[in-house]
């Protein structure tokens, strides 16, 4: 869920929100013919946006196709598939025609890369101990914790500027977002004191559909990406 968080702040940061939690085959856009990717392609080398995004959203089927290769119960089919299309935005972005390798090959390598971190990462968390966590008391009683023990020294501006954006989130989140918004968002990324959720379960908890919840944390993302 770390890596959600990440994604959101990578939204935010300007990578253009897509439907990244379509789950149906026929929900996805068609791919583009020969034609009309050769010239989106072209595009890329004066760094057209338009034709970056058009890019993006007419190969999220490959990003399915890929997701599904990978998916079991144990995962859900929704993080895979953002995962993958935050690949294919890379991709994208980095793609160099020059190279003599289609966009397709190029994309796929990509995708799988990042779907495959994605799962290095999710193993190496789930052994992470909580800095937080208390690791003895001194000779008054007192809990010390292991962020206690670990010198902040060069890390003290990258604390500062962290503060300093959430505080932005923070407001953001008050005054962009409707409160069904807002608590889907903080549900969703583990922020306001919440812990991280999937779609299903902030959909249990909050009564409604999950498709539901999806269309919200999409709309309110944009929000906060404007806002940003």
């Amino acid at each position: 869920m770390i890596l959600l968080f990440l994604s959101l702040l990578s939204i935010l940061a300007g990578i253009p929100f897509l439907a990244l939690h379509l789950t149906g085959a026929n929900s996805f856009p068609k791919p583009l013919s020969k034609k009309e990717e050769n010239k989106c392609i072209e595009g890329l080398k004066s760094n057209d946006r338009s034709a970056k995004n058009k890019l993006i959203k007419h190969n999220l089927r490959l990003v399915a196709h890929i997701a599904k290769k990978y998916y079991s119960e144990k995962t859900e089919f929704d993080d895979l598939i953002s995962v993958g299309t935050i690949g294919l935005i890379k991709a994208v972005n980095t793609f160099k025609p020059s190279k003599n390798i289609k966009l397709s090959s190029y994309a796929s390598r990509c995708i799988e890369n990042e779907i495959l971190m994605y799962f290095r990462s999710s193993r190496k968390s789930s052994m992470d101990i909580s800095i937080n966590e208390p690791i003895e008391t001194d000779k008054n009683g007192n809990t010390l914790t292991l962020m206690d023990t670990i010198s902040t020294g060069d890390t003290i501006l990258d604390t500062i500027n962290t503060k300093i954006n959430v505080q932005k989130l923070s407001e953001f989140l008050v005054k962009n977002l409707s409160p069904r918004e807002r608590i889907i968002i903080c549900m969703r990324y583990g922020i306001c004191g919440f812990k991280p959720l999937r779609q299903r379960q902030v959909a249990e908890k909050l009564g409604i559909s999950r498709s539901y919840v999806s269309r919200i944390e999409k709309k309110a993302l944009e929000i906060l990406k404007k806002s940003f």
